[in-house]
Order: C-alpha cells, then sequence, then structure tokens
C-alpha cells in the first residue's frame, strides 16, 4: 500500500496539467497511465488566454510558446464564400497578458507537460498499466495506492466514470466529421473573401466555410501543421471517405500545387455530453470524463484545464487544513454553468454551420450578418466564457480578471506568489491575510503604471478585489468585507453556495 494525498488516473493535457498544480503546492501525488508514452499523433490543437495564463503560473509558458502558433481567432463564411461571423482578435488589446488564441501540436504539450511534474520530487508517474478505483483507493497493476482524493481524467469514456455508475446526460447533438492533419510546404490557397475585416488574416484564423455542399474547416496548427475538418453528408462511408483519393480530393483545391504530408486522418462523433454527477465521494471527474463539447469554439480541452485549476487549488486548500471538504463541493457547481454556457453556443453553431438546405443557409446567412452590424455577437470565442455565478465567490463577482504589465514590464502575475491575492488601494491588516498566506499589493500610480488595476477598481467602485488562485474574481469591494466573507466560506460548517 502507498499513500498519496492526490491520485490522478489519466495523464493527458488536464491529468498532467493538475499534476503539475498539486505537485508545485507540495502535495503527494501519483498520476497513472495506461501507455507508456505520448500518444504520437495530434487530437486537440487550440488553447485560449486563460490557458497561456495558467501555463504561466506554472512557470512553463515560455517553453511552450516556440511550439506554438499565435493567431487571430476565427471566422465563418456563408454559402455565398463571404463573411457571416467574425471573431476575431487582429488589432484588439491583450486585457489578460496573452492572446486570445494560440494552436498547438499536443504530443509536444503533453511531453512539456509532463517535464514540468518530473520537476517535483512529490509527484510520480505510474506508466504503462491501468488503473481500476476502489473507494479510496486505486489499484495500478500490482500496486494497491490509497489517496485522501482521486481526479478521473480518464477520457470521455472514462472506465472510473462508468466503474461508479455515473451517468452522461446527451444535449442532443452529435454529427459525423472527418478530420485531417497534414504538413503543408506552403500557404493555404484562401478563395476571395469580399468582405474580409480590416487586419484579418486567413492563413492566422480558423476558418469555418458553411457551405451547405459540404460544412468544412481549416485551421492553422503550429510550424507546418494545418487541419481540416469536413462533414460526412448523409449517406457517405466512414470507411469511404479516408481513401488516399477521397482525402485528395477534398484538401487539393486548398492547396494548389503544395506539397504535403498527410500525418492522420480520423472519423469523429461531435458529441455534446455532460456528467450528471461530478463528485462521489473522493472521486472527481475532469476533462472529458465529465463533459464533451463539439469543437466549434476550440474550447473541448480548455474546459479541461479549467477543471484541473478550480479543482486543484480546493484541494491545496483542503489538504492544508485551510478550509473544510465541503469547499470541494463547489467544484461542480461553479464549472458545470461555465461547461454549459459554452456547450450551448458550440451546439447552437454547429447547427447552423451543418445546415445543408441551401434556402436555410442563405437565411441564416443574412441572419448572422445582420447580428453582426448590430452589435449583437460577441467580440471574440474567449468572451463565451461566462464569470462564476456561484460557489467559492462573493455575490456579483467570478470573472476573469485582467493581467496588465505593471512597473517592471512584468504581467501581474509574475510578481504575485500562488494563492489568493489581495489588490487594494491602501494596506490593510487582517489575521487571515497571515492565516491564508494571501499575498498583498498598493495599486497606485508606481505600481500600476497603465492604470489597468486602477480603471478595474473604479468600474466597480470598490477598494479593494480579492483574486482567487486561478485568478478568477472572489469578490470586489473593502478588504476588510471581502475576507471576512472568505473566512466565513472556507470554514467547513459555514461553507454556502451563493444562489
Amino acid at each position: 500500500m502507498s499513500d498519496f494525498d492526490v491520485i490522478i488516473i489519466g495523464c493527458g493535457p488536464v491529468g498532467a496539467t493538475a499534476a503539475n498544480l498539486l505537485g508545485q503546492a507540495g502535495h503527494a501525488v501519483a498520476i497513472v497511465d495506461q501507455f507508456t508514452d505520448v500518444f504520437t499523433l495530434p487530437r486537440a490543437v487550440h488553447i485560449d488566454h486563460e490557458m497561456m495564463r495558467l501555463f504561466q503560473n506554472l512557470g512553463l509558458a515560455e517553453s511552450l510558446l516556440p511550439h506554438m502558433r499565435e493567431t487571430q481567432g476565427h471566422m465563418h463564411l456563408g454559402a455565398d464564400g463571404d463573411v457571416i461571423r467574425y471573431m476575431g482578435s487582429a488589432g484588439k488589446p491583450r486585457p489578460y497578458g496573452w492572446a486570445n488564441d494560440y494552436f498547438f501540436y499536443q504530443p509536444e504539450l503533453e511531453a512539456a507537460l509532463r517535464d514540468g511534474f518530473r520537476r517535483f520530487g512529490n509527484v510520480e508517474f505510474i506508466q504503462g498499466v491501468r488503473a481500476t478505483v476502489e473507494g479510496d483507493e486505486v489499484i495500478a497493476g500490482n500496486r494497491r495506492l490509497r489517496a485522501r482524493y482521486i481526479i478521473a481524467c480518464d477520457g470521455a469514456r472514462s472506465p472510473t466514470r462508468e466503474g461508479l455508475g455515473i451517468e452522461l446526460e446527451d444535449l442532443l447533438f452529435e454529427e459525423a466529421w472527418l478530420v485531417v492533419d497534414a504538413n503543408v510546404d506552403g500557404p493555404i490557397s484562401f478563395p476571395a473573401i469580399p468582405s474580409l475585416p480590416a487586419g484579418a488574416d486567413p492563413q492566422q484564423l480558423s476558418v469555418m466555410t458553411c457551405d451547405p455542399r459540404r460544412p468544412a474547416t481549416i485551421v492553422p496548427g503550429r510550424g507546418a501543421h494545418r487541419r481540416w475538418e469536413f462533414m460526412l453528408l448523409p449517406g457517405e462511408s466512414e470507411t469511404a471517405i479516408v481513401e488516399p483519393a477521397s482525402i485528395e480530393g477534398l484538401i487539393g483545391p486548398w492547396l494548389q500545387g503544395c506539397a504535403y504530408e498527410i500525418v492522420r486522418t480520423a472519423t469523429y462523433r461531435f458529441n455534446a455530453r455532460v456528467a450528471k454527477q461530478w463528485r462521489q465521494g473522493p472521486v472527481f471527474l475532469a476533462g472529458d470524463a465529465a463533459h464533451q463539447t463539439p469543437p466549434f469554439f476550440g474550447q473541448g480541452m480548455c474546459h479541461g484545464l479549467r477543471d484541473a485549476a478550480n479543482l486543484s487549488f480546493k484541494l491545496d486548500l483542503v489538504l492544508r487544513g485551510l478550509a473544510g471538504d465541503s469547499v470541494l463541493d463547489t467544484y461542480q457547481p461553479e464549472r458545470e454553468p461555465q461547461v454549459r454556457h459554452v456547450i450551448g453556443a458550440a451546439v447552437a453553431a454547429g447547427r447552423y454551420i451543418c445546415e445543408l438546405d441551401p434556402a436555410k443557409a442563405s437565411e441564416r446567412d443574412e441572419t448572422l450578418r445582420r447580428r453582426q452590424r448590430e452589435g449583437q455577437d460577441i467580440a471574440t470565442a474567449a468572451d463565451l466564457i461566462a464569470p462564476y455565478a456561484q460557489g467559492l465567490v462573493a455575490p456579483g463577482a467570478g470573472e476573469r480578471f485582467v493581467q496588465p504589465r505593471v512597473a517592471d514590464g512584468r504581467l501581474l502575475d509574475d510578481i504575485m506568489p500562488r494563492g489568493f491575492v489581495l489588490l487594494s488601494r491602501r494596506a490593510v491588516e487582517h489575521p487571515l491575510i497571515g492565516q491564508l498566506g494571501i499575498a498583498q499589493q498598493v495599486v497606485d500610480a508606481a505600481f500600476d503604471t497603465t492604470g489597468a488595476l486602477g480603471d478595474a477598481l473604479d468600474r466597480h467602485q470598490a477598494e479593494a478585489v480579492l483574486l482567487r488562485p486561478d485568478r478568477y474574481v472572489y469578490g470586489w469591494g473593502t478588504a476588510d468585507h471581502l475576507l471576512d466573507l472568505l473566512s466565513a466560506q472556507l470554514a467547513p460548517q459555514e461553507l454556502r453556495l451563493h444562489a
């Protein structure tokens, strides 16, 4: 029997990120994976600024950047080949310190995350064995491991979820698509786009062609990597469409003579599902084990990494005796509405993207263009991420906090330690500051050289803002009130969910 604070099942990006976060916090962690190495083919390809900020706080962002392509967001083209929806970031500010969109090659990302948690002697990596949960124990090969908590990051077909008897709610979206990954020696050949927004570069955008003859997507991966996704039409064979002649016919018009090498072809069923229960006793579901979203906004893996960040800082509080176990019951009430919000937007987009009726497609195009003209749409896909409305947050807060550069030119998080951070207009003395190791920083002109922090306080008419370890806003107001409220919420007998 080996004892750990936390056992993580599955060493994909979500499990590996959780191992980094909990390892960085000093906890005894075992991460178990059935394979002996990273999967060598690309799957997920996109993350957003929030994930880069997470990697920044893990000390991994600079090593990851050379393996990523910074891009401009998303553009949808209608049946006539012109823009019907543009969610791009070209020329726009970066309030969170990073670009809105990055594309990567998953095997490289996973390798870097594994190198990350190997920095910590308190993280044990157990490879090449399947894990089975029995209460607070995990059977891994011929070893029996015991932990206070277990995180199952074992994928959409999660054996852990199935073993616990947790059902998935089907949100009634399922479409078959072909995915083609290739290394391409040259630019993609886009047709003329009459209403291309100023500064927008199709080579730097995820472009969705909502063509009723066959909806498709072209994605700018890192380096020479490019991805196409093609919807299977009614009656098409999933076997026949992956034949070389079929693949060549589908991607050929985008290449016009460019040499290319196919890396992977696969057919997928794009689904929308959410587990009905994300915690059972000491076991938590995270990533695809807890939810699956259609890929139309590139948020699938981002959801899982948010799970890891949310759950890990709360486990840290409990394991250090700074909060009762009941704080962990805020995990699903915080994350599930945020996940469902994005899934709802992705399903809505998927329904109009997959429209095969030419008349209905024409009507769709006019509706979406009108919404854009009237300013009724989101500006970028990052705006889909809703604030936490309940859980470990004060009423009226729960949004992601900005990350400007401060007096010495570094990004805000780089000058702050991990954990809760209090930014206030004056220095504060409060017992909770020492008890929870809360960092505090006075927001004045010498520190807040861009004025972004002072502006944020002004907008909320607040003396202070208290940031959570995941850099979501705990609350706005006076420092004493926020600290008293947090203290009450962390107390086991007083923890409540704020409706």
